[in-house]
């Protein structure tokens, strides 16, 4: 069967046979933008029913239709895992996100810490971007994306059976093996520019759930850091092992 060039996330339903109605936006960008014409096939995904080969069925300026042809892709889902982030400025918040859905999360968890620099950060705008990256790089899930929360009150608020893996700057030494932690649900904690505060540092250290470990020998901007540490922990516990 041909392959569709163009992957688009819906949320309608998919199956064999099902019709598929586009928003203004998806008929605007399928038919303006990239020009398709009625008999073009299409990738779907929706995050339950992996991927669906759909033909062109209707193309109009404001909508159109799809119908689901064959399903290409399986579901999958990626590991339970989290990403725990301060945002910094938007295009490196954004290329946080893009990049984490690419290396493969569950979730993305803004928090607000004493240095987080940007504390706006709307997480209808970021799932977008959640949704922009799986489809460029052919993922059939696409991870939650929550509201920002106070470090405090994620840390009080924690169900102790997910760990927390944090990036401690001040252990900038040897880049850590993570083979002998334990497998289960985890999360990744990056800090802000700047890292957190003393009180913050220490509270994070005495969380008997909380494990710091160096990321390298030097010093990473936040965006590098998330992304080093995610290679680390697919690498020893998720789907790269």
């Amino acid at each position: 069967m041909e392959r569709a060039k163009i992957r688009l996330h819906v949320e309608h339903p998919l199956g064999q046979g099902q019709a598929v109605p586009l928003t203004e936006a998806q008929a605007h960008y399928l038919f303006g933008v990239m020009r398709l014409a009625p008999g073009a096939l299409v990738a779907l995904f929706n995050g339950r029913d992996g991927e669906w080969s759909a033909k062109v069925e209707r193309a109009a300026k404001r909508g159109g239709d799809l119908i689901c042809q064959a399903q290409t892709a399986p579901q999958t889902t990626p590991p339970d895992l989290w990403l725990i982030f301060a945002p910094v400025k938007k295009a490196r918040t954004d290329f946080i996100v893009e990049k984490a859905v690419e290396l493969g999360v569950a979730r993305l968890v803004p928090v607000q810490t004493e240095f987080t620099n940007s504390d706006r950060i709307r997480p209808d705008k970021q799932r977008l971007h959640a949704v922009e990256a799986a489809e460029q790089c052919g993922a059939t899930f696409v991870p939650d994306v929550a509201g920002l929360v106070p470090l405090p009150k994620l840390l009080a608020g924690w169900d102790e059976s997910r760990r927390i893996l944090w990036a401690d700057e001040s252990l900038a030494g040897p880049a850590q093996v993570l083979s002998g932690l334990p497998p289960g649900p985890w999360a990744i904690l990056i800090g802000p520019e700047g890292g957190f505060s003393a009180a913050e540092a220490a509270r994070l250290r005495a969380a008997p759930f909380v494990t710091p470990v160096s990321l390298g020998p030097r010093i990473l901007r936040a965006e590098t850091a998330a992304l080093a540490a995610l290679v680390l922990w697919q690498t020893a516990l998720g789907d790269w092992s």
